[in-house]
């Protein structure tokens, strides 16, 4: 398989209107592209794409992991504007992750990856 470019994280809801704030709320601004009446964007990282998009069929099942250099501050900015307070959980030795479920039963991870060095990626 050739090497992806860029990632594209889908996560579906049933009603996109209704979606749309609590995701503006979580990810701490409006969706950068906004595709169609169905479907919008937002630029998690160089390459990396969140995918908020109004498919009542698979509502409430996406698994979308986003790694962030300070879980903390990452945990503080999303209680600051409206979103219930994640809880901070350890992953072994390997980091920590603070999983934030939407109203429909999505789970968006914020996760914070350390490798044995202490470097954080």
């Amino acid at each position: 398989m050739t090497a992806a470019e860029v990632l594209f994280a889908g996560v579906p809801t049933a009603n996109l209107g209704a979606a749309l704030p609590w995701y503006e709320a979580l990810l701490g601004r409006p969706a950068d592209v906004i595709v169609n009446d169905h479907e919008v964007m937002w630029k998690a990282c160089d390459g990396g794409w969140v995918v908020l998009i109004e498919d009542p069929v698979r509502a409430g099942h996406a698994l979308v992991f986003l790694a962030v250099p300070d879980l903390d501050d990452a945990v503080g900015a999303i209680a600051g504007r409206g979103v219930d307070l994640p809880h901070i959980e350890p992953v072994g030795g390997a980091g920590r992750r603070a999983p934030v479920v939407d109203p429909e039963g999505n789970t968006i991870t914020f996760i914070q990856v350390t490798r044995a060095s202490d470097e954080t990626y």
